[in-house]
């Protein structure tokens, strides 16, 4: 008998609708329940950070709708797009909604969903690997590492209204978080690190930007705080981008293995001691 990996995963039944996450870009990152929602599905609905790469394991005869918001372009509203999947499945489609990354990290899957209820759809929450890990994997970048931090946070750079949130206490975030993952952040970074600065930040301190994370594309700058603005605006990047803040990003010549792939040298660990810990 041939094993399918399918064959143990639940189905999208008629009338439901499944908030999912597709992962930062890679189709091989994708979950085994997304890989097999994209194959049942009649009606996916996809944001402007999945990859199309991953929307061509959909079903034939799937209809594939656009619902992207991206800042400062035409974008739909989120209010009418949950409405939409609200629709869809009231006319008895399997629906599929996916998001770049994870739908609850950022992505708006909590609004959709609590609509979702209002209405009486039933629905099924499927978690991706979000950009802030995922995508900084991709750029040999961890998020934690014993030797530097045992916290990180990760925050967004603007808010529904496109500015800069006023409810993020810079100062606590500056001096409690050695690692900061900040997602929609590239609009903003002079602002943003005029505040980390300010907060008690090192001008000095290592900062990334990863750009279309783990695709083809994939593009990473590496500058520091006070050089942020200027290195970005001449550098020419544009988002989608995930930005990290913090001692980690020095381990990214030792640690980019996919530019080791195409045949670039890995470095030694900057941080080694020469002692032997434990793994625990």
């Amino acid at each position: 008998m041939t094993f399918s990996p399918f064959s143990a995963l639940p189905s999208i039944s008629p009338g439901h609708v499944w908030l999912a996450g597709a992962g930062p870009g890679d189709p091989g990152l994708l979950t085994l329940l997304v890989a097999k929602a994209l194959s049942e599905a009649d009606v996916i609905v996809h944001d402007a950070l999945v990859n199309d790469d991953c929307l061509k394991l959909a079903r034939s005869g799937a209809v594939l709708e656009y619902a992207g918001k991206r800042g400062g372009k035409p974008s739909a509203r989120q209010r009418d797009i949950s409405l939409r999947l609200v629709e869809l499945a009231k006319a008895g489609q399997k629906v599929l909604r996916l998001k770049g990354g994870d739908p609850f990290v950022f992505g708006r899957g909590g609004e959709e969903a609590l609509t979702l209820i209002d209405h009486g759809i039933p629905f099924r929450i499927v978690p991706g690997i979000t950009a802030g890990i995922g995508g900084l994997a991709y750029a040999g970048i961890p998020v934690t590492h014993r030797e530097i931090n045992h916290a990180v946070t990760f925050l967004t750079g603007h808010d529904s209204s496109g500015v800069v949130p006023d409810r993020i206490d810079w100062e606590a975030i500056g001096r409690g978080s050695p690692v900061i993952v900040m997602y929609m952040a590239m609009k903003h970074i002079g602002t943003i690190s005029a505040n980390l600065i300010a907060a008690g930040r090192s001008p000095d301190e290592p900062v990334a930007f990863v750009c279309d994370a783990a695709t083809a594309a994939q593009k990473v700058l590496e500058t520091t705080l006070g050089r942020a603005e200027a290195d970005v605006a001449a550098s020419g990047l544009e988002p989608p981008a995930i930005v990290v803040v913090g001692e980690v990003v020095r381990l990214r010549p030792s640690l980019d293995w996919l530019g080791a792939l195409s045949g670039r040298r890995l470095l030694p660990d900057p941080f080694a001691t020469g002692e032997t810990k434990d793994s625990a």
